[in-house]
């Protein structure tokens, strides 16, 4: 089992192989950073909010069989990045994937990032097709409420896991991987 690891020495973007998942909390920074591995190393990028959500409808989930369906076909693939919690499928996901990334941004710069996408951001990475990202009171409680329980059980799945896993603990040391990883 490979030990998750906050500095670049031990373990780098290339022992992830070509199946790479991204897990964290919400407004941690998934989907850019999935979208700068995608275009460095030259992988799909699957981001399971637009996945999971229909276009054009305001964060309007798709049926939950109908998800899974294209989940599954999504990491059927021989290469991706694919970036998003989403627990129920997560195992199957994990099963296939050869390296995983784990975010473990604070609640306060998840919250942050969430108030500057809504209110300055227009285009983001992995934004849902014809839907404007708004202030939501719900997602606010969310990311207060739920963020340091999440943020518990991703950092156990990393040190956990089968396969190589890399843990990004602070903004720091996530700003230290793109550097260091050319992203």
């Amino acid at each position: 089992m490979a030990t998750p690891n906050s500095s670049q020495a031990a373990i780098g973007l290339a022992e992830l192989g070509q199946r790479i998942c991204i897990l964290g909390p919400s407004n941690s920074g998934k989907s850019t950073l999935a979208a700068a591995m995608g275009d460095a190393q030259g992988l799909p990028v699957v981001h399971l909010d637009v996945v999971r959500h229909i276009p054009g409808a305001q964060w309007v989930e798709r049926d939950a069989d109908e998800f899974g369906r294209l989940h599954d076909a999504a990491i059927d693939g021989e290469a991706w990045v694919m970036e998003g919690n989403y627990s129920r499928w997560l195992p199957q996901r994990l099963n296939r994937a050869t390296g995983l990334i784990v975010l473990d941004v604070s609640t306060f710069t998840s919250l942050t990032r969430y108030l500057r996408r809504t209110l300055l951001e227009r285009n983001r990475h992995g934004g849902i097709e014809g839907v404007a990202d708004r202030l939501n009171l719900r997602m606010i409680r969310w990311i207060v409420g739920q963020s340091r329980k999440n943020r518990a059980q991703y950092r156990a799945r990393a040190h956990s896991t089968e396969i190589p896993a890399i843990l990004l603990p602070t903004r720091k040391a996530l700003r230290r991987f793109y550097h260091e990883e050319h992203l």
